[in-house]
């Protein structure tokens, strides 16, 4: 990977998101509405309830604003793309361009769960890791698909094909990773454990990237 093309990259991605500032803030939109709905129907919900709705949320805001990565671009901007770039740095640029995206979003969501919901937690600076870690993983994942159903006829179909068994079990592990931070207690080194699990699915999917996008930009 050639650093100084990597970033070159992620400044064009960052210049074409504020020059099409009703995208990002149609994202913003979506998770004040989204989150605004949740405090007229439940108010005040429980530590469990609140954690669950939180993630949910989550997973539509990564895969409204993730998704439009790949699937967004017009042939002639790829083959552009492909003349003066590496797959390599280019898939990179994605990855960190649409994680620090989502992290900046999920900072919003947090305070506006904070805001409107209350907040159960009772360790913020454990919670506030978990979810940024979490928010990342989630974007690695999306992106990755969106690279992958860009190449075919079905796009949105095939994210949702592909994403389903991937997506469930890395929630499901953020949800119970995240319960920590309500107070609940674990067994000694399961923290860890599952800490080091979602760390490990981040790297598989940072090398699954990597091996498998050289392919998919010959095509």
């Amino acid at each position: 990977m050639n650093l100084s093309r990597t970033i070159a990259l992620c400044k064009k991605d960052a210049v074409i998101e504020f020059r099409q500032q009703h995208a990002v803030f149609g994202i913003l939109l979506y998770v004040a509405v989204t989150i605004f709905v949740l405090y007229l129907s439940i108010n005040k919900p429980d530590a469990v309830t609140w954690n669950a709705l939180f993630w949910i949320t989550q997973l539509f805001v990564v895969t409204n604003a993730v998704a439009k990565s790949f699937l967004g671009d017009s042939k002639g901007r790829q083959l552009y793309y492909y003349s003066i770039a590496n797959p390599v740095d280019y898939i990179f640029s994605k990855l960190i361009g649409n994680s620090v995206l989502i992290v900046a979003l999920n900072i919003v969501s947090i305070a506006l769960y904070s805001l409107l919901l209350g907040s159960p937690v009772v360790f913020a600076g454990i919670f506030v890791g978990i979810s940024l870690l979490g928010s990342i993983s989630l974007s690695l994942v999306f992106t990755l698909l969106s690279a992958i159903a860009s190449k075919a006829q079905q796009q949105a179909s095939l994210m949702v094909i592909l994403g389903f068994p991937v997506i469930i079990p890395q929630l499901v592990l953020l949800i119970r990773l995240s319960k920590v931070a309500f107070g609940e207690i674990f067994r000694n080194g399961a923290v860890l454990q599952l800490t080091g699990l979602l760390i490990g699915l981040d790297v598989m999917i940072v090398v699954l990237a990597v091996i498998l996008f050289p392919y998919l930009w010959k095509d």
